[in-house]
This record gives C-alpha cells, sequence and structure tokens, in this order.
C-alpha cells in the first residue's frame, strides 16, 4: 500500500496524529541539524578542506542523536528489535545521507556555492524523505 492511498483513506483524526508526530519529528530534527551543523562548522573553521569530513561526522553523530529522540519521543517504540530499528536508522539515513553528500559536493563544486550555504539547502529534500523512511519502514 502506498503512502498517499494511507493517507487518502485516513481519518481526521489519524491526519492530526500525523501531523503532529512531524511535528515531534521536526523537533527532533533541529536538534539534529544543530549537532551536524554545529560539527560541519567546526570542521571548516579548523581546515575548510575537511568539509567533506566534517559533514561525515556529524551524521554520525546526528543520527545516533535521532535514533535516540526517534525511538523515545516520536515512534515511541519501546521494546524488542532495538538493535533492528537502530540498523535500520542508520540505513534510512544513510541514504539520505549520500544524497545529501552528493547535492553539497555538486552545490561546492560545481555551481561555486559557498561551503556554508549547501548543507541547509540540502536539508530541504532530506527532512521530508527521512521522515518518509522513518514513519514508515523503521518504526512501523
Amino acid at each position: 500500500m502506498s503512502v498517499l492511498s494511507k493517507l487518502k483513506g485516513a481519518s481526521r483524526q489519524e491526519l492530526w496524529g500525523l501531523c503532529k508526530q512531524f511535528i515531534k519529528f521536526g523537533l527532533v530534527g533541529v536538534s539534529n541539524t544543530a549537532i551536524s551543523l554545529g560539527i560541519y562548522y567546526l570542521f571548516l573553521w579548523i581546515n575548510d578542506a575537511w568539509y567533506i569530513v566534517g559533514h561525515m561526522l556529524g551524521f554520525i553523530v546526528s543520527v545516533l542523536n535521532a535514533y535516540y529522540w526517534n525511538h523515545k519521543y516520536v515512534f515511541d517504540r519501546r521494546g524488542p528489535g532495538h538493535t533492528r530499528r537502530l540498523v535500520k536508522t542508520f540505513v534510512s539515513y544513510g541514504l539520505t545521507f549520500l544524497l545529501s553528500t552528493g547535492l553539497v559536493f555538486a552545490m561546492v563544486e560545481w555551481l561555486g556555492i559557498p561551503k556554508a550555504i549547501p548543507p541547509i539547502i540540502s536539508l530541504l529534500v532530506t527532512i521530508p524523505l527521512n521522515f518518509l523512511l522513518n514513519k514508515f519502514w523503521t518504526f512501523r
């Protein structure tokens, strides 16, 4: 069953629950973004040639943060399956990380956008995609 067909048949209460869940996911995402960008900008400050290393380390730390809060607060999935959900979290965020890294690289190297801006632009694509992957695969 596709995401759109699930939404079409959803009640008003189910849609409101989904909206609340997306808002919670967004709040967790703000902390993930702060962590990831903080590490990224720290690496830019140390040596701007290391921007991809900072991007990668920021990803790892922010995914661990995302798993913790999504597990406990957003999707409230306690009990067995902890390791499996952690692996799925890294796979979900890993896919969007690869997409984000490609976007950051392309914007910096091919489009000449200053290195401080592309990680923020890539969030417009990766946040909704991460929500869908986590909602319908990782924590379903």
